[in-house]
């Protein structure tokens, strides 16, 4: 299966102080890749890494057979990769169709809409609603469909059941699971680790700003030892 997104030797951080150390990993075409971070060292500096809005930063990203070097982010974005933060996600002042309208330019807009309130039909039920009213479900799931309506080839997503209410995660990682057959690969960074592995494709386990474990999600999860150490749990 063909990689779209190759990381070699990443380090980067803040000021003086280095949080990727060397990070290797790589994500395949149409595959949902769980990255967990368990004491959430390193996450959001991972995907900022990725977007090109890292302050500094060495190693080599390649997407999509591209080496992106110092690539401005917004070039990144056309180039296809998507991208949901964990806050800040939607423009609350607006509508949800018009949180839709600013991503996508006017030839393209009308049939990605129509697609995206298919994939996600709770959004064409508030599709007039202002995006700061919805529950964090339908906020959410806004938050996709904007990263989606450019059609990328990569969507990373900054923990995005982080400030989900608990009964409605199952929801939010199946429409993750979902994403593949849109042909975007996904890069899932997420502190439910267990929960994203049983979605998953692959996985890797970060510490210290490193892979200190890698292979398929299934692998990972029945790996009493790692769940134990890594990921706050085991099945005993």
């Amino acid at each position: 299966m063909t990689n779209v997104l190759q990381i070699a030797g990443l380090r980067g951080g803040y000021s003086e102080v280095d949080i990727l150390n060397g990070l290797e990993l790589e994500d395949r075409a149409q595959e949902i890749l769980m990255i967990a971070v368990p004491n959430g060292s390193g996450k959001s500096t991972m995907a900022k890494a990725i977007l090109g809005i890292l302050p500094r930063s060495s190693g080599r990203i390649v997407f999509d057979g591209q080496d992106l070097g110092r690539m401005p982010s917004e070039q990144r974005v056309r180039r296809g990769i998507g991208y949901v933060p964990q806050v800040a996600n939607v423009f609350p002042s607006l509508t949800v169709t018009e949180n839709l309208q600013v991503v996508e330019p006017v030839p393209e807009r009308r049939a990605q809409i129509k697609d995206m309130f298919e994939t996600f039909p709770a959004l064409l039920e508030r599709r007039n609603q202002r995006a700061g009213s919805l529950s964090g479900g339908e906020r959410q799931q806004l938050a996709f469909a904007r990263a989606l309506m450019t059609r990328p080839k990569l969507i990373v997503l900054d923990e995005p059941t982080a400030n989900i209410s608990p009964k409605i995660v199952t929801q939010v990682f199946q429409h993750i699971r979902r994403m593949p057959d849109l042909g975007t690969a996904v890069l899932l960074i997420e502190q439910r680790a267990r929960e994203a592995l049983a979605i998953a494709d692959r996985g890797y386990i970060l510490a210290g700003g490193k892979v200190v474990a890698n292979g398929r999600a299934a692998d990972l999860a029945a790996d009493d030892t790692l769940a134990k150490r890594f990921l706050g749990q085991g099945r005993g």
